[in-house]
């Protein structure tokens, strides 16, 4: 990161690939920007990570993007790295972070639609696994787009397979608000 003009700070890998995917889709190299992705393990990680560029002086310029579920802790970090206090959701905007609802794979469901989806898990082979885990007492009755999030989420590097999958099948005049907001800031 020393010499970034632009770093974008995410919870995981899978909110990491979503990025690049879209950033080459839109043809551009990032690397070659100047921007860095930074995978943080987590929201609670980000106060460290942004008391970390202050304490290197760095002048690039910050980005981020997390779920709906951890807006609280992002804001918190911004607030107590002194880029705001009592921040709304579109000061975070305006500073560059921005929010999925609920979650980037629910951001892709909603964009791609059910069918879509099915569609790309399908030509993964998968299909199968996932009309198992639909007669799963659990999730019977649940809504597509419930089972859909889960079961990206329910297998060892499934999550960060389909953020590449979905973002490649996504047109490009409904990619999710968060993800066009990140990258046009940086």
């Amino acid at each position: 990161m020393p010499g970034a003009r632009a770093i974008v700070l995410v919870e995981g890998t899978s909110d990491q690939i979503a990025l690049e995917t879209l950033a080459v889709r839109r043809g551009r190299d990032l690397a070659g920007e100047g921007i860095s992705i930074v995978p943080i393990g987590g929201a609670q990680a980000v106060g460290r990570f942004l008391a970390r560029f202050d304490q290197e002086r760095s002048d690039a310029t910050l980005a981020g993007l997390c779920d709906e579920r951890e807006e609280d802790v992002f804001r918190r970090g911004l607030e107590r790295a002194g880029l705001g206090s009592k921040l709304t959701r579109v000061e975070m905007e305006r500073l560059g972070f921005y929010v999925c609802v609920a979650d980037l794979e629910d951001e892709l469901i909603r964009a791609l639609g059910p069918a879509s989806v099915e569609a790309v898990i399908d030509s993964q082979g998968d299909l199968g696994s996932f009309r198992t885990f639909q007669k799963q007492p659990a999730w019977r009755g649940r809504s597509i787009e419930g089972q859909l999030r889960r079961f990206m989420g329910s297998a060892d590097r499934r999550k960060i397979r389909y953020a590449r999958l979905l973002v490649a099948a996504l047109d490009l005049d409904r990619v999710p608000r968060p993800l066009d907001g990140v990258l046009a800031h940086v």
